[in-house]
């Protein structure tokens, strides 16, 4: 299971949200973080010992629909995957698969009662669709082909940069890899997202298309980009303000020295 999580801005800056509680927030970040990579948490209890949190806030989320509880007392987050994607080697599936099964996905992402008895299809990689009957999927099969090729990267980079044109150019990369005979891997896609972020997020959509029109396997920025980059970061740690207690330490020093001299 993996061990780190994220969130979304979309709940976590909503107004709702922020008319919750304080402790109630820190229920949801704590019943968040002791989730599986389904988004399903059976330490309630001790997660509102971590958040010092009552019952009236667990209410609170439940009233809201920022958690779903069920009849054994087991919670999942409701827009878990609205910001928690995995690949298949880092996913491990939840074992309140009877629970998973009274729910499906929405369009945008979070979590829903299945009334309808629709249960959703879920991929090994952490990406996820509702079941569709087999003949729309054969009469849809280029679409569905075109889907597939984009889900992977898709909600691992609306987490990190929820820019539509660098999604759309690295969804332009893949489709030009394949159709070379030459697909890129999973493995070589999260590398390719790993290295992404060692380089600033102005200058994603830029590598992305070069390694395309070069049909490269990964990114490579350009001497002068990684010029730019360390001349960031060494202006970025000269502007760094300083502690507030070495501020006074070095007034102490000044004044030692103007006390002697």
């Amino acid at each position: 299971m993996a061990e780190k999580r994220m969130f979304t801005k979309k709940v976590t800056d909503d107004d709702n949200f922020m008319s919750l509680s304080s402790s109630a927030q820190a229920l949801y970040l704590h019943l968040s973080m002791s989730a599986d990579d389904d988004g399903f948490c059976n330490q309630v209890n001790l997660s509102m010992f971590k958040a010092h949190a009552s019952i009236q806030d667990l209410e609170a989320l439940l009233s809201k629909r920022y958690v779903y509880q069920f009849e054994n007392g087991v919670i999942v987050i409701k827009h878990w995957r609205m910001a928690n994607a995995l690949r298949k080697d880092r996913y491990t599936p939840t074992a309140f698969q009877e629970e998973l099964a009274q729910l499906k996905i929405k369009e945008n992402g979070a979590y829903t009662r299945s009334d309808s008895g629709v249960v959703a299809n879920w991929l090994p990689d952490g990406c996820q669709m509702v079941a569709a009957d087999k003949n729309s999927i054969d009469k849809n099969r280029l679409d569905k082909g075109r889907e597939e090729r984009a889900r992977a990267p898709y909600e691992e980079f609306m987490s990190l940069y929820a820019d539509e044109a660098v999604i759309d150019a690295f969804n332009e990369w893949l489709s030009v890899m394949e159709s070379s005979g030459k697909p890129l891997t999973e493995t070589e896609q999260g590398m390719i997202l790993d290295k992404l972020q060692s380089i600033p997020k102005t200058e994603w959509l830029a590598n992305i298309k070069r390694s395309t029109e070069k049909r490269w396997r990964s990114v490579y920025p350009r001497k002068e980009d990684k010029k730019a980059t360390e001349q960031k970061r060494q202006r970025d740690a000269w502007s760094a303000p300083v502690p507030a207690d070495e501020t006074e330490r070095l007034k102490r020093l000044t004044r030692e020295m103007e006390d002697n001299g």
